[in-house]
């Protein structure tokens, strides 16, 4: 592996707060952190001790901060250009989705992991959030290891040089009035949230890319009365919780058949929503709803890639936005991975709705896909090209056929992964001339997926 440069000159940056990327940006790194920023614009002075050329490597282009994949199913990626075969909904696709999951074990996920992690890396991601609920043998049973499908995703992310939340999801039931797990969904279940929790505190891997949170996998799958053990193993240890909410309208109308309220509702009676918490799609909340987000501080994780390919709908991104909801972005299902697509998908989807332009800045959509992303995984100390932040620097191309002409601001509505040069996380190249300088990720995608697909 080539040496990595501790000392970057880019030809725009994108500085934290700046409203359109600054010129001619001198970036050193030491230990996997950035040390110093100097804009070397006409006019500025560099800070004291920083030299201003050197030997400072140069990128061409422009030069983002790391992007963070909030919400990923890894396996979902053996989807990709099989589901569009006929009519059907998310209910329809489901099916489709759990014959993979049947199919895997820990090397079939691991080959499969790497791979598509690798490819996150290619499109600029240096963090991503694994949902994880694969959790056991497809008959329920137990691994020798509890957690052996959640050490491979930590493997695998270690392979593709990008660092990892594994979200282990509480998975107990199949509807939100109590019907037990059946078929594919035995292997998601520990019984009882009190053996999800001691299964997922036993897992602690001691690796520095990763780090684990927990997720209530929905109201349809974790009982009313179990709900606060998950979040309050999740409090206790400061760590992210995810749940996916109100994804679908049949959700909403089943929980309020059983609960008498929205699912939205029942989470913040039994403490789930909260600072830490980030919901998952959001995709239909009432006004109320988005009152009780806001207020709780609650983040909301949009997946605009993947609401659109379920025919989900479209969520009050704006909306959220005004109430105080902080906004990032996952690919989810992974029909694409590209979270430039992601970002201006928040501003286009408003656009079909109101049939009126402007509604988020592009510094709007770069905090989303960047800052508020790694916040809601747990890295706190990424996403911002500063001084102390992680050295994660991503590079997208401006003389492409997409970028060509292009002003750097526009780049959220121009460019996509395809465009992304070279990708440097924690301090280390990980991506440069736009090839996984480890993972061949092509290759190995086609042979991962060809192991796991049903004939």
């Amino acid at each position: 592996m080539p040496v990595t440069p501790t000392r970057w000159l880019a030809e725009y940056a994108w500085l934290p707060e700046h409203a359109e990327p600054t010129p001619d940006v001198l970036i050193e790194v030491e230990d996997g952190r950035i040390t110093a920023v100097a804009p070397l614009t006409p006019g500025s002075t560099p800070p004291a001790g920083v030299e201003v050329y050197g030997d400072a490597v140069p990128l061409p282009g422009l030069t983002l901060t790391g992007l963070a994949n909030v919400h990923s199913h890894a396996f979902h990626r053996a989807l990709r250009g099989r589901t569009h075969g006929g009519r059907g909904d998310f209910w329809t696709w489901r099916d489709q989705m759990y014959a993979v999951a049947d199919r895997l074990d820990p090397d079939t996920y691991l080959a499969l992991a790497r791979a598509v992690y690798a490819e996150m890396a290619l499109a600029g991601i240096t963090c991503v959030g694994e949902f994880h609920y694969l959790h056991h043998r497809p008959d329920g049973g137990g691994y020798d290891d509890p957690n052996a499908m959640g050490a491979a995703l930590v493997e695998a992310a270690a392979h593709a040089g990008i660092r990892l939340t594994v979200l282990d999801a509480c998975y107990l039931t199949s509807s939100v009035d109590g019907r037990p797990l059946t078929g594919p969904q035995r292997r998601f279940g520990d019984g009882d949230a009190g053996r999800w929790a001691e299964r997922a505190a036993a897992f602690q891997p001691a690796d520095p890319h990763a780090r684990v949170g927990a997720a209530v996998h929905s109201v349809r799958a974790v009982p009313a009365d179990q709900l606060r053990t998950v979040a309050d193993w999740a409090r206790e240890r400061q760590a992210p919780l995810h749940v996916h909410l109100s994804e679908q309208p049949a959700e909403n109308d089943e929980c309020r058949a059983v609960h008498g309220r929205t699912p939205t509702a029942l989470l913040a009676e039994h403490g789930v929503l909260g600072p830490h918490t980030t919901a998952v799609h959001a995709t239909h909340p009432t006004s109320t709803d988005l009152t009780v987000l806001g207020d709780s501080r609650t983040g909301v994780c949009l997946c605009p890639t993947t609401e659109r390919d379920l025919a989900d709908g479209i969520g009050p991104a704006r909306r959220m936005a005004d109430a105080g909801i902080r906004l990032s972005l996952g690919s989810d299902s992974h029909a694409v991975i590209d979270l430039f697509e992601e970002a201006r998908a928040v501003e286009l989807d408003e656009r079909l709705r109101t049939r009126r332009r402007g509604h988020f800045a592009p510094l709007d959509l770069l905090n989303a896909a960047s800052v508020a992303g790694h916040a809601a995984l747990g890295w706190a100390d990424a996403g911002r090209i500063a001084v102390g932040a992680r050295a994660d620097l991503v590079t997208v191309r401006l003389d492409s056929a997409r970028t060509a002409g292009v002003p750097p601001v526009g780049a959220f509505f121009a460019a996509g992964a395809a465009d992304v040069e070279q990708v440097v996380v924690d301090g280390r190249v990980v991506v440069a001339e736009g090839r996984h300088l480890t993972v061949d990720v092509p290759t190995e995608l086609s042979s991962a997926i060809e192991a796991v697909t049903p004939a």
